[in-house]
């Protein structure tokens, strides 16, 4: 396999695209209850969480772009192979995908959840479960231009939503927010954990790389992008601090969606209900990136064929899918899949780019 790869001039993307690929992928499932996981850590200062898992990001995308730039046009598949060789190259990109399709698997199962919860309570999980594998088929098979799409309409067509955050205004109380750092130091940085999590899916970046036209560009837009999700984060988390009480904070498991029940208009009776159904058009584009990312995984290291690759991983999906029927299930997934996001997401970044360049460097003596 080449560690360089060169995209066909009909797969190439607009870099300013990648600003809605990483806004997009950030804003998904997690951004329901995101409020509910930091609040217990760090109190009324969760939005300092909010804020230092931010920066942390912003740090983490540095290094994976810099770490892209060692190769020039290539993926994370193609610097597996230089840095750790052939075979075990092979072994680390395997992980690679699972983790990939693993993040698939959380992002549906949460969904289905969700959706069972505030609309069909009474439809089986498995319907659920088909209709929108069928849906991220037919994306992935369309290819990165598809893909791509999809980021930029999900943003573009749910920017509707951010108006009826203002409602909940006329009843928030911003003397939720004082004391401002009342919680300790080990509290904020354990909810800036949690927060940071929430905020994966930048790492998607490392598999869409090659693809952008302009690469002098990535810097940029890739930093735009998370700073909008990360304000919009922040917004949310203030806004949740200052309306809900602690105690309802705490023990309210969508905190988000729950601000939309308050909105009341002539033509809709339950806004929550249009809110949770149009949500699958804002995570369809994690479920389309990571699926198809652990699809072209299987092509640069293996060789297979994407289609046959689609269909196999989606029927392991649907399988795995149903074996995680109950919320306590569900909770157990999610607690050992954050850890495991974390740390390839988060940590695994800087190990990377440090073994690239020692890998650079040895490359340059021998050649002298």
């Amino acid at each position: 396999m080449k560690v360089q790869y060169q995209a066909k001039p009909q797969y190439i993307l607009s870099t300013f695209i990648l600003f809605f690929i990483i806004h997009s992928i950030q804003v998904g499932i997690g951004i329901h209850s995101f409020q509910r996981i930091i609040f217990p850590e760090a109190k009324h200062d969760s939005w300092i969480s909010v804020v230092l898992a931010g920066v942390i990001t912003h740090i983490v995308v540095f290094v994976i772009i810099k770490t892209l730039q060692l190769y020039g046009p290539t993926d994370i598949y193609g610097i597996h192979i230089e840095v750790y060789g052939k075979w075990i190259g092979k072994v680390v990109n395997s992980i690679y995908i699972f983790y990939c399709l693993s993040m698939f698997v959380i992002i549906l199962n949460n969904y289905i959840e969700v959706i069972q919860t505030w609309v069909f309570p009474i439809v089986p999980s498995w319907v659920f479960s088909i209709s929108i594998l069928l849906l991220v088929v037919y994306g992935v098979t369309g290819g990165i231009r598809v893909i791509a799409g999809a980021g930029f309409f999900s943003i573009i067509l749910s920017v509707w939503m951010l108006i009826f955050f203002g409602y909940p205004l006329r009843f928030v109380d911003f003397h939720h927010l004082l004391p401002v750092m009342e919680s300790n130091i080990t509290s904020i940085l354990k909810g800036a954990y949690k927060m940071a999590i929430t905020l994966i899916g930048f790492e998607i970046l490392y598999i869409v790389y090659p693809f952008l036209e302009d690469r002098k560009q990535v810097q940029k837009y890739a930093h735009l992008g998370i700073a909008a999700s990360n304000i919009l984060y922040l917004v949310l988390m203030l806004l949740s601090i200052s309306y809900f009480s602690p105690g309802q904070l705490e023990n309210t498991n969508w905190p988000t969606l729950s601000l939309f029940k308050i909105v009341k208009l002539p033509f809709i009776e339950r806004t929550e209900y249009v809110a949770v159904s149009f949500w699958l058009l804002i995570i369809l584009p994690n479920l389309l990136l990571y699926m198809w990312a652990a699809v072209r995984g299987v092509k640069r290291s293996f060789g297979r064929k994407t289609n046959r690759v689609i269909w196999v991983f989606t029927f392991f999906i649907f399988f795995v899918s149903i074996f995680i029927n109950t919320r306590l299930k569900l909770n157990q997934v999610n607690d050992i899949l954050d850890n495991i996001a974390f740390y390839i997401a988060i940590c695994y970044p800087f190990i990377l780019y440090i073994l690239a360049l020692i890998k650079k460097k040895m490359t340059s003596l021998k050649e002298k």
